[in-house]
């Protein structure tokens, strides 16, 4: 499938008409293998050749009389033509040529290493660990047989791994090291020595530890150790790749799982890693340095589609770059193959849809001219032919025509080449610093150059600042972590500080937010990848200083959590609303992949809750200070959030719960108070009461153990402070008996005891905490039977006068622990505020639901003030007047919270909102009308 044109531009008209379709038999490579190998070629069952066919090939070709390295050798010829067929004359897929020239490498690295093992066998017997049992030996494919894209004529990057050192017990008794590399020699003269019939493979062990002056094969712990001590950044984009190859046996019995851990934990980083891009960018430039060296005084070189500027290597670098700064908090990225990596970076948010499809099919268009390049001669080269004709049937090949006056080939190749560049360098140079002026030329008489960058401790840098910043910046340099940091890491902080006073003088942000920012930055001098982050996106640290601005309160929140931060570059931030769906599916994404990388242990299933949690916070807040949401939007989402934040501690701390009985608890949360109501704020703590109804479980004291000890866990996993900081404050005070009683109850021990069954019955003021309680996670099934248990409390019968005189009186106890100084007026506490509009609201719900069952559905303050006056329990106009004010009284609350204000304010403002709960409270106590 040819490039399509409207994606990277149309080509000129062809100039004469196109000629025929093109045949695999141009190939130079084919008419040898053709003419050497005619009888063998029907040995090749038809069809793509995968996996099977390819061993049932060997195998034939082995019957024949043919040594093993003859026969791999052979077997690789005859599929290399089977492939220039498909691929030339059939159309085949890209995806497919890649997979049968992986499955052609590991079914040979398979074999050989099976003759190569009993080689060795018999001349030193079978490397024994100190238990006796063998050790096993690991072939790691890194590159593109890692990711199983591996092209028609490349080399194998491998590197050779054993389980753990011991020793031999044969005729001749070797180190298992000694032993191993034995086995990679003889690997090496079966799969890569150039014999009568050709090579197998060219094998490339450039990559292990220590490179080319290291030894052939390492044990794990020296893997280990490597990776610890002197792993550099570039080898973790060459380990992203790599898996175990063979043997399949290993893989297959899940032995080679051990080696998983090893590289995943120096591939991944369990924070955003933003400090990889300057590695990237000297890894890139080494790459077209030599790119260019080599095309020095030769033009033709210039058409590498692999290396030059836009060519396949930069698709990989862009997409391994966001792998490796995401990766190890959102596994559900981690995929070894660039085309399935660039749907993940889209799904989760990391790259535009757009871009990650013009990307992918440049990928292809390239990858297809890759191929045919190399089934010209069976060459390792990635340079397209200078001959016309084997130019233009490669051009035929895609179904394009290339002519001497034009050549949709090479317009197409153009402009898929520069969309990848633009989107390389739009990804790796954002955020540079000015380059250095080159030798020979005097500062300022070069545009592009700009000044040696200064640091941040440089009082030439600092006396350019104006006052308010120079003061703070000043401040620091006398302390240890300034003078810790690398000389590199000072520049990068004198970088956004620069950056920050031109924001101010460009009026993007107020001298107020620069403090801010100066401020927030100081805490984490010593963290390194934050400061990273901010200089490679420069648009964050815009949206950052412009919400700093905004608020004192969220300078606050990520001074907690810094992290959350890379939200800022997620275009989409201001425009959405919190989905819990989406929410709780991308969480179960993201567990499942933990588990499908064999790191599903607490600590990271704790961190991502919490960062997880943290991160949607950040994004309501965000949406909040920028006036996009309104304070009730804001309670309903963080209450929303709060409810599939549970949802989902409760579903993974079961998993983790040794003494669990059942596949899933039968179990509630059930939400009192601000969660309840849904009128969570920032930083409240969550009101509830956890309940369980096992029915079926015979003994019921096992069942009271079971969910006492999940509830433990639950709470901890909900409280514990880790790496990724706090999740919620729990409070469980409202639990029959309150700080007494049973962390957890069976829901008919709840119902008896909100009844006054018995003597064990609630309080009036539990009451009225139920009028807002509600099913916010567990088991589904029980949500109705709570919801049933709750208005039958509600709907209890009561003695009107004894109900207000106890809400009064509880009123009052609140209000004494309250106490408001002078004259202001606290939107809250005082009389005419928040807490009396909710207590009036609780006391008409219990004297008139029986009477009036639209006031049990738990719809939230207003609504119900709304309802009691249309049920003509409040004269006309009050119920709607304190809904009003109630909503007026949030928004003071809010607003004062959020710039760190206290909500204490002067009366004159608020009076009419006042009077109007005051009205409220008469309405509803009309003996306490004048207190």
């Amino acid at each position: 499938m040819a490039l399509e044109s409207s994606t990277l531009g149309a080509p000129a008209a062809a100039a004469s008409t196109p000629p025929g379709p093109a045949r695999a038999e141009h190939s130079r490579f084919v008419q040898r293998i053709r003419r050497r190998f005619g009888a063998e070629l029907s040995l090749l069952a038809p069809g793509l050749p995968t996996r099977e066919p390819i061993e049932a090939l060997i195998d034939a070709l082995l019957a024949t009389e043919r040594t093993l390295p003859s026969a791999l050798r052979v077997a690789r010829h005859l599929v290399l033509e089977r492939l220039a067929v498909l691929d030339i004359e059939q159309g085949a897929a890209m995806e497919d040529i890649t997979r049968a020239m992986t499955e052609l490498a590991e079914t040979t690295l398979d074999r050989a290493i099976a003759q190569a093992q009993h080689e060795q066998d018999q001349r030193y017997g079978a490397p024994l660990n100190a238990d006796g049992r063998r050790i096993d030996f690991w072939v790691v494919g890194m590159g593109k047989l890692g990711a199983r894209e591996l092209n028609v004529s490349s080399d194998i990057d491998l590197v050779y791994v054993y389980e753990e050192d011991g020793e031999t017990t044969g005729p001749q008794q070797v180190t298992a090291h000694e032993y191993f590399s034995q086995l990679a020699r003889s690997l090496y003269a079966l799969i890569g020595d150039t014999t009568d019939d050709g090579f197998v493979f060219r094998v490339d062990l450039a990559l292990r530890p220590n490179g080319n002056s290291g030894p052939p094969v390492v044990s794990l712990a020296m893997l280990e150790e490597y990776f610890l001590v002197q792993g550099r950044e570039w080898e973790r984009f060459a380990w992203l790749k790599s898996r175990v190859v063979a043997p399949r046996e290993s893989v297959r019995n899940g032995r080679a799982l051990a080696l998983r851990s090893t590289v995943t934990s120096f591939v991944y980083r369990r924070y955003l890693d933003y400090g990889v891009f300057e590695g990237l960018r000297q890894l890139h430039r080494k790459v077209r340095d030599e790119a260019q060296r080599r095309a020095a005084g030769r033009p033709e070189r210039a058409n590498d589609v692999k290396l030059s500027r836009g060519g396949i290597r930069e698709i990989e670098f862009i997409v391994q770059l966001l792998l490796v700064v995401r990766g190890g908090q959102f596994p559900e990225i981690r995929t070894r193959s660039t085309l399935k990596a660039l749907a993940k970076l889209t799904a989760g948010g990391l790259m535009k849809p757009a871009s990650a499809d013009r990307l992918a099919e440049a990928y292809t268009f390239l990858r297809r001219i890759e191929h045919r390049i190399q089934f010209l001669d069976d060459q390792q080269t990635h340079l397209l032919p200078t001959a016309d004709e084997d130019l233009n049937w490669i051009a035929r090949s895609m179904g394009l025509h290339c002519g001497k006056v034009s050549c949709e080939l090479l317009e197409l190749l153009g402009a898929a080449r520069e969309m990848v560049a633009l989107e390389f360098d739009a990804l790796l140079h954002e955020g540079q610093a000015p380059a250095a002026c080159p030798p020979g030329k005097k500062a300022g008489s070069c545009k592009t150059c700009g000044p040696p960058p200064q640091p941040v401790d440089s009082e030439d840098f600092i006396e350019r600042l104006p006052p308010e910043i120079a003061s703070r910046v000043r401040s620091w340099c006398g302390q240890p972590k300034i003078r810790a940091l690398r000389d590199d890491s000072k520049v990068r902080l004198a970088r956004l500080i620069t950056r920050t006073v031109e924001a101010v003088g460009d009026r993007r942000c107020t001298m107020d937010a620069a403090a801010r920012f100066v401020d927030w930055v100081e805490p984490l001098l010593r963290r390194e990848s934050y400061l990273a982050l901010l200089v490679e996106r420069p648009e964050v640290h815009n949206r950052l200083l412009r919400l700093l601005g905004l608020a004192r309160w969220p300078m606050r929140y990520l001074m907690q959590h810094p992290g959350v931060i890379d939200e800022l570059a997620d275009e989409r931030l201001l425009h959405g609303r919190f989905d819990a769906t989406e929410f709780i599916a991308d969480l179960e994404a993201r567990h499942e992949a933990w588990e499908r990388s064999g790191q599903a242990d607490e600590e990271s299933l704790l961190d991502t809750l919490r960062r997880a949690h943290h991160a949607e916070v950040f994004r309501t807040l965000v949406r909040d200070v920028e006036g996009h949401i309104t304070v009730e939007q804001v309670a309903d989402d963080l209450s929303a959030l709060a409810d599939a934040t549970l949802q989902c501690a409760l579903n993974w701390a079961w998993g983790h719960l040794k003494l669990r009985h059942r596949p899933a608890p039968r179990f509630a949360v059930v939400a009192y108070g601000k969660l309840g109501g849904k009128e969570l704020g920032y930083g409240s703590d969550l009101d509830v009461v956890f309940l369980y109804d096992d029915g079926d479980e015979p003994d019921t004291d096992r069942a009271a153990e079971v969910y006492a000890a999940f509830v433990r866990k639950l709470i901890t996993w909900l409280t514990l402070r880790t790496a990724a900081g706090e999740l919620f404050d729990i409070d469980t005070a409202l639990r029959p008996n309150g700080s007494s009683g049973l962390l957890v109850t069976s829901l008919a021990s709840f119902e008896n005891y909100q009844r006054g069954r018995g003597s064990n019955t609630a309080w009036t003021w539990e009451h009225q905490a139920v009028t807002r309680a509600r099913f916010c996670a567990g088991d589904a099934e029980l949500a109705p039977r709570f919801e049933a248990v709750r208005r039958a409390v509600l709907c209890a019968p009561r003695d009107p006068a004894a109900l207000r005189t106890e809400v009064q009186a509880m009123r009052e106890k609140v209000r004494s622990a309250h106490p408001v100084r002078g004259a202001l007026f606290d939107v809250k506490h005082s009389a005419g505020g928040m807490m009396d509009a909710e207590f009036a609201v609780q006391t008409l719900v219990l004297a008139h639901g029986a009477q009036h069952p639209e006031l049990l559905d738990n719809v939230g303050n207003i609504a119900l003030l709304q309802r009691a006056e249309v049920c003509g329990l409040l004269p006309a106009g009050v119920g709607s007047a304190a809904a009003d004010a109630y909503r007026e009284l949030r928004r003071a609350q809010h607003r004062a919270r959020l710039d760190e204000q206290p909500t204490q304010f002067d009366p004159a403002p608020l009076a009419a909102y006042r009077d109007a709960v005051l009205a409220l409270w008469a309405a509803v106590f009309p003996a306490s009308a004048g207190a």
